[in-house]
């Protein structure tokens, strides 16, 4: 007869703790503690770092809420001890200033339509170089982003005299379609690249279904392109918002931005600074919000593609 082998044992050994020479469990607790204690010291260098990055922008801020007097005599730090300094006395004379309100306004007039027309041509043309198929559409490509290197400066009185034959030169529109035909090389290069790596199956299942061309743009790819979308978007409101040069070149008396205003205050008062602080604040404020209002889709965008 064959013996009766006696079934597996459920009992479960626990092993008892390794202990080495370096000190056993409590290496774990010591190298928790370095740990900890790196990443406390990371956090408190990156925070330092972050309050020396936004030191001059604290004492702008400050010196916007200080008159010409205290701003003349002290430092802003001066409010640390005197905080009674500080007064919106500036903003509501500078809110009253017609000329400032008119370039704040021709700022949004040209930020603003630059913004989406670029947006728009933009991301049709993007479209069409990644999934339709035209005689000579990679040479076209290429040219393209050959413009890339083309610096600005380059056509700045060619496009000058071109503004004049047409009559447009000191006007709004003409410094929109200056910076849309710039834009455009380097926001289709990007918009392209983002297309081309969305799934070809959901624009075949999509034409099978009976979608035209333009329905796929709007219904596909326009959601799954929203990120590099919004961040192609926020990049170009900050250059065009920020912009001096191609403004001092084309704008008008009656169509200069925020930026070639604040630069004649420079010019012509040097020591206003109750004008200068606050309009320069103001400058600053209306590109940071519109930062944080789509940083989402900013992080998405800039995330795209990093992961497969």
């Amino acid at each position: 007869m064959t013996a009766a082998t006696a079934p597996p044992s459920r009992t479960t050994v626990k092993a008892a703790p390794s202990w080495s020479a370096a000190g056993g469990p409590h290496r774990n607790l010591l190298t928790r503690a370095v740990g900890r204690l790196g990443s406390a010291f990371v956090q408190a260098v990156l925070t330092i770092i972050a309050l020396v990055w936004l030191l001059p922008t604290i004492g702008l801020f400050v010196s916007s809420l200080r008159s010409v007097e205290d701003n003349n005599s002290a430092g802003w730090w001066k409010i640390l001890t005197v905080p009674s300094q500080l007064t919106i006395q500036n903003y509501r004379k500078i809110l009253s200033n017609h000329d400032l309100t008119h370039a704040l306004l021709n700022t949004v007039l040209i930020t603003v339509p630059t913004t989406v027309l670029l947006v728009a041509v933009a991301s049709l043309a993007a479209y069409s170089f990644a999934w339709m198929d035209f005689p000579a559409r990679d040479w076209i490509f290429l040219v393209v982003v050959g413009l890339l290197v083309v610096p600005v400066q380059v056509a700045l009185i060619p496009v000058a005299g071109i503004y004049t034959a047409l009559g447009i030169f000191g006007t709004i529109p003409c410094v929109i379609l200056f910076h849309i035909a710039f834009g455009l090389p380097f926001a289709i290069f990007l918009l392209r690249n983002f297309f081309a790596g969305i799934p070809r199956d959901l624009l075949e299942a999509a034409r099978m279904d009976g979608a035209s061309e333009w329905r796929i743009f709007v219904r596909v790819i326009m959601p799954l392109g929203l990120p590099a979308i919004a961040s192609l978007a926020i990049f170009q409101f900050l250059w065009v918002w920020n912009d001096l040069l191609v403004a001092l070149v084309f704008a008008g008396p009656d169509s200069i931005p925020l930026t070639v205003f604040l630069r004649d205050q420079t010019r012509q008062f040097g020591s206003s600074i109750d004008v200068l602080a606050p309009g320069a604040f103001i400058s600053l404020l209306v590109p940071l919000i519109v930062f944080f209002s789509f940083q989402r889709f900013f992080v998405q965008g800039v995330l795209a593609g990093s992961v497969k």
